[in-house]
């Protein structure tokens, strides 16, 4: 039986703060939620290396993306679904798992930018040492598959 493997969305598969910062560089004040405009996440862009690693994942592991809403977005359920079919394949939103608290679902791999202490399994904490990239991850996880 295959590994199963969860995959955060955002600051990990695809790239929240550049949006962000984008929006706000080309506003005279700093928006307080960007994230809560129409288009924010249908509109990002994957992260280096992200969807040709979740595409490795996929061919050693069970692989789900498991990503929190924004409740100050009621449309990012939506436009996080049309990003996985724009970027990934309508196929893969099939195993695409929209939920704020993601220690509920048991797994034995998180790759997120966030902790979240209540998850069971192993936490791979992107963008943070030792697992700085999608290549340090990739180099982590495929020889545990």
């Amino acid at each position: 039986m295959k590994k199963r493997v969860y995959v955060d969305m955002d600051n990990t598969l695809c790239d929240f703060r550049a949006k962000v910062a984008e929006i706000n560089s080309n506003s005279p004040v700093p928006i307080p939620y960007p994230q809560s405009r129409y288009g924010f996440f249908s509109s990002l862009e994957p992260m280096p290396g992200a969807l040709e690693a979740y595409d490795l994942l996929e061919k050693h592991f069970e692989v789900y993306i498991l990503t929190a809403p924004s409740y100050k977005n009621p449309l990012c359920y939506t436009e996080k679904r049309v990003w996985v079919e724009n970027h990934l394949g309508i196929e893969r939103t099939i195993n695409l798992i929209i939920c704020k608290r993601k220690g509920l679902l048991m797994g034995d791999f998180l790759i997120d930018d966030y902790d979240y202490p209540e998850f069971e399994g192993e936490q791979i904490k992107i963008g943070t040492t030792p697992f700085l990239d999608w290549k340090a991850v990739l180099d982590y996880l495929l020889p545990l598959a």
